[in-house]
Parts: structure tokens; sequence; C-alpha cells
């Protein structure tokens, strides 16, 4: 061929290979945008005499373009009626937080109406009304709930709190005394016609969750002394006398509690108790107690899923709960007097009624409910009616469909365990291709992957959609199937926990036309520290992405704002036994990573923070190891900013896709 002839056949290839690079941008922007279009849900309540759903649904920009603003709508249930927005504005604004009212007429509901930043509490008489303001306070609010008599309104409030509550959110930067910089959530309540409110938890107390007693005189709540943050760890029941402000201590855990919940008859106290690494994500087995204090007793002992929520039955013999199992969700109700374990519905995909746990809200009939339901398949929306046989009420994403490929529940076995995940298919998927695979590591420990529909926050499902296999395994201790398994990584992270993840590519690749030499590795969090520590314990990996992850336990014990979360899983702390903790840092093996590896941090992230990052990134830039940092400005360990989470996941699939040569 005449070297014009092949200077024109590279000049059409270079033509190709852009052309196709910026078909493969486009498809990768188009992805973003839409997932990024889907409207969230953050709450759903279903009003007490079951009539009437309310929710708290996103609001999108310009162009679909997400924003912090958030919305109230209520719906009939039966037959669901066009959604009727709840407001203190006629403008944008951020409003969550809704709670209903004995009688199902009123609505409360926190609103930034008045000031952008700054919750207030509202109440809706009429829901056709005026929004009546309540509270001109400066501080954060959050978690309101009405009195059984429906006179008074309590909620949580942090006065003059320099940031929302909450250690996922970015921490103050640090100056001064920093002894004298901690801000206690207390209990407040409300006269819901005058206005006055009045603080009745002690000052120096910080309360994390509460409920009502039946009768309105007093509250059951778990609360702890000092900073917030990090001593839910270790926070205790209490119950609070409102006619004497006494706040008495009636259960020490030996580890924690969540969820706690009075019976109707007033007699009882119900809550979760278990191993448990993040405030916001409640596991463990359901306990009862007296009202007056007294041992807890263990309902569900050998229970093989891991309760995160409940509800007493109006009866005050049985409790409703939602828990975590095998990757599904189930919905379940427990016999308080023999422990007698009933199903009510389980599904593969996530129900909640707007926390982490699997939950619902049911109406005072202990059948009509309401939740959010989504999975890998079908986007979030609200659904109502009885238990496990709702009837859809929202369409606000209708029109949203998957960017990634099939899902999975697959099962492998190691070492004794039975070990559950989700596989995501290529979106393409032809079975005579071979294709690369990721593996994605959840956060916790004390989490479970589930089907739900992916979110913009360290997003890895539109791999898939590149042309990766995803797995994302439940490994031991992960949330799911019991106390012991939770229990099976304590003294142990990294170790039996990655051969469970090994075990998992394994069945994958002898199973599926996955590339065994294009397997990559990635977290979030726990799921980062496990990132940093796999690629110094095995070459397996052709690539990997850290983020937020934990690189040196030994120094992280120091720095990070949660010291207390450590105790239960090493047995003690570092300065008693450094040891263990050295035992899993990945910096002691460092010289062993040949992985190139990504990370990726908040500057402000108070559970996994940046200085754990910059040392991994430091000490594989100094063997010579291709890494790169990347720190986000005002991020906590929670990406808020959408810009930075498309980033991230830019970032994410242009390493895999440079690193594993796809």
């Amino acid at each position: 061929m005449k070297p014009k002839a092949w200077m024109q056949l590279g000049a059409l290839v270079v033509i190709t290979l852009v052309g196709s690079l910026a078909r493969a941008e486009d498809e990768l922007d188009r992805a973003i945008r839409s997932l990024a279009a889907v409207r969230e849900f953050q709450q759903t309540a279903i009003s007490p005499d079951g009539s009437r759903v309310a929710w708290v649904e996103s609001l999108l920009g310009e162009h679909d373009a997400p924003t912090s603003n958030s919305a109230i709508y209520v719906s009939a249930v039966k037959p669901p009626s066009a959604p009727h927005r709840i407001s203190a504005a006629g403008t944008a604004c951020e409003e969550n937080s809704v709670a209903w009212s004995p009688d199902s007429k009123r609505l409360a509901f926190l609103s930034d109406a008045a000031a952008p930043g700054q919750l207030q509490l509202y109440v809706m008489v009429t829901l056709d009304g005026v929004a009546q303001r309540l509270t001109n306070l400066k501080g954060f609010l959050a978690d309101p709930k009405w009195s059984p008599d429906g006179k008074t309104i309590a909620f949580l409030f942090t006065e003059n709190a320099p940031r929302a509550a909450g250690p996922l959110e970015p921490m103050t930067p640090p100056s001064g005394d920093i002894e004298q910089q901690i801000y206690e959530q207390r209990l407040a309540i409300v006269d819901a016609s005058t206005g006055n409110v009045k603080l009745v938890s002690p000052a120096d107390l910080y309360v994390y969750e509460y409920d009502w007693s039946p009768d309105g005189s007093s509250f059951a709540a778990t609360a702890a002394h000092g900073d917030g943050d990090d001593n839910w760890y270790i926070a205790e029941l209490y119950t609070l006398d409102l006619s004497t402000g006494r706040m008495r201590s009636i259960y020490k855990p030996t580890l924690q509690i969540g969820a706690p919940r009075w019976s109707p008859d007033g007699k009882k106290i119900a809550f979760i108790g278990g191993l448990m690494s993040d405030e916001p994500s409640i596991g463990g087995d359901i306990f009862v107690i007296s009202g007056a204090g007294g041992e807890a007793r263990n309902l569900t002992p050998e229970i093989k899923s891991s309760p995160g929520s409940l509800i007493w039955f109006q009866d005050s013999a049985q409790i409703l709960f939602g828990a975590q199992v095998q990757g599904e969700s189930e919905l379940a109700r427990v016999d308080v007097a023999v422990g007698t374990i009933t199903p009510v519905w389980r599904g593969s995909e996530s129900i909640t009624s707007g926390d982490w746990s699997v939950s619902v809200s049911v109406a005072r009939d202990d059948g009509t409910s309401a939740v959010i339901r989504d999975s890998f398949a079908h986007p979030p929306e609200v659904w109502a009616g009885p238990l496990g046989e709702w009837a859809q009420i929202t369409h606000a994403n209708s029109d949203a469909r998957p960017a990634w490929g099939e899902a999975r529940s697959i099962y492998w076995r190691n070492e004794g365990y039975k070990i559950q995940g989700w596989l995501l298919y290529p979106r393409e998927y032809d079975p005579k291709q071979h294709y690369p695979m990721v593996v994605v590591v959840h956060g916790g420990p004390g989490s479970m992957e589930r089907s739900s529909w992916p979110k913009t926050f360290y997003n890895t499902s539109l791999l898939s959609a590149e042309g990766y296999f995803v797995l994302y395994p439940n490994p031991r201790g992960s949330f799911g199937q019991g106390e012991a398994f939770t229990r099976a990584n304590v003294k142990d992270f990294g170790y039996g926990d990655l051969r469970d993840l090994l075990a998992g590519v394994d069945e994958v690749v002898k199973t599926l036309p996955v590339d065994d030499h294009r397997v990559g590795l990635t977290g979030w969090s726990y799921g980062g520290f496990m990132t940093m520590w796999a690629v110094t314990q095995t070459n397996r990996f052709r690539a990997a992405v850290a983020g937020a992850g934990i690189a040196n336990w030994l120094s992280y014990y120091g720095e990070n704002d949660l010291d207390q979360w450590m105790i239960p899983f090493f047995g003690a702390s570092v300065y008693d036994d450094p040891a263990v903790y050295a035992k899993s840092s990945a910096i002691q093996y460092i010289k062993k990573v040949k992985t190139p590896t990504l990370v990726v941090v908040g500057d402000r992230d108070g559970e996994c923070p940046a200085p754990q990052s910059f040392e991994f990134w430091h000490a594989l830039k100094t063997q010579g190891v291709e890494t790169k940092l990347v720190v986000y400005a005002n991020e906590g360990h929670h990406i808020h900013l959408p810009e930075h989470r498309q980033d991230i996941i830019r970032r994410q699939i242009a390493w895999f896709n440079e690193h594993m040569h796809f």
C-alpha cells in the first residue's frame, strides 16, 4: 500500500475512534442526566385513620437538574386522588418531616420558607388552607411527633447548630477550644395552639430518637452525654417524665440500640439492639423492657434476618417489624408473649417509610399502610393500602428506565457461610462474549445490599451500561442473616470478609463469561477500607477505586469523630490493644500493592477523614504505584453536590475503562 493510503487509513482509524469515544461520552451523559432526573422520596406517612397518605418528594430545577429543595404532597388512599401539595410558601424551598395529628385532620412539617437553610415547624390546620408557623428558632429541628391528645408537638432541636445533625454531614472546620464546641440535640415540645416552645430534656444530654408514651405524660428516648455523633454507640434507653423533667436511664446496653417504641397499653418499651456500625443503619434483635425499667427480654434471639424497624399492634400483644434478609426486604410480626414470628410479606425490592431500614407507615387499623417501593427494575414510587397488597399512589417516575442490565440474586458458599449478593449484568449482555467485572463492597460493615433503584451518590450501576458485570456482595459482617453473621468479622476486619468476596468472584467467573484477568474493586466508607485493604492482600484486581476509605486504623482512631464505634469491633481502644488495629491496617502491607488505585474523599468527612486517603495515596506514590487523589471541597461523608457526584461517576468509569483495557 502506498504511504498516502496508509496515512488515509490511519486518519480514518483516528476519526472512528474519536467518534466512538464521543458517542460513549454522550451516552454516559444521557445516563447520568436520566439518573439525576429521577424524583426521590424521603418519607411517606399514612394518616391514623388510613384515609390519606402524605409524602416528601425531591424537587427538580431547570432542565430536570437536581436541587436541595423538596415538597410535601397528600393523596387519598382509596381510590388514589391527584396529589395535592402542602406548603408553607408558594415558591420552592426545603420542606420535610411530615407528621399527622391523631385525628388525621392536621399535618405538621418542617420548612425553611421563612429563611433559606433554617427549618421551622409549621402546621396545616386544614389541608387546603394556609400553614401556621409555630416556631421561630435558630438551630436544627428534626422529627416532629404529635402528642396522643393532639395538643402538643414534640421535636428534636439543636440550638445554634452550625450544621445539620448527623455524622454524614460535612464537619464544621475546627478552630478554638474544641471541647467547648459540643452542640446537644434536645427534646422540645411546642403548644400547637399558642406556639409556646419548651425544652424538656437536659442540656448535657444528646437525644437521638424518642417516642411519646400513650398517655402523653412521658417519653422513651435513646440518649447519651457528650458529643452526639460519637456517643450514639454508647447511648442508653431513658424515660423522661414531663411533669418533673426527670430523665432516668432504664437500660444500658452492651452494644447499640435504636427505634424505641412504647406499647399502646403503656406497659412496655420495645427497641432494637445489636452490633451496629452506623447511626442511620439499624439492625439487630428485638427487645422489650418494662416502662419502669428492669431486665430486657430478647424476642428474636435466633432470627436469621436483621430487624431494623418496629411498630406495635394496637392490642400490645404483637409487634410488626421490617427486616433485611439475604438481600431482600421482609415484614413480619412477633408475638410478644412467646416470641413466635409470622411472616407478613417478603420481596426482592426495597421498601421503606423514609429511613435506612426496611420500614412501613401503618394506620391505627394495623393493616392500612404506606411505603416507598423501588428495585433495580423499578424507580421509587409511593404505594398504599393493606400490608403487602399496596396500590401505586404516585407516578412521578413513570418515564424512568434502567440504564443498566438485569439484576439477579446469587449465592455461594465459603468457610461454612452461605453468602448472598446481587449481580448486575451488562446492559447489552451477550453470553458469547467475555466481560470485565467490578466488585462493589458496601459500607458499614453493618449494612446490606438489596435491590433498589440506584442513586447518584457513589453510583456504580452505570458500569453495567459500559459493559461490565457488577457484583454487590453481602459478606460476613453484613446485615441480613442474624446477629451471629453480623458479628462474624469482629477483630477480623478485612480477612474473612475478603475471602468471602474472592469466593464470590470465583463463583461468577466459574459460571458466567467474566474475564478473570479483568476484575476491578471499589467501595465507599467501609467499602473504601476494603478496597484499600484488598489491594495490599491480593493482586487479583486489575484496578481499584477507593471512596472515603480507611488506610490506617491506628491513626484513624485519633482522627475521626466516631472513635466509640470501633471498640465493639476491635475489643478495646487503640491505646489498649494497638496490635489488633495494626493487624487490619492496609498501610502495614503497602509494599505489596501493584493495583492502580484512584482515591476520592470529601475534605470535611468526619467518619472517614481525608487524611486517611492522603496517607494511602502518598504511600502508593512513594511505592511507584499508579494512583490519583481527588478531594471534594466542603463535602462530608455523604457527598451532596450534584456536580461532585457526577464527577465521581465519570472518574470511576474512566479509571476502570483505562486500566482494564476496555
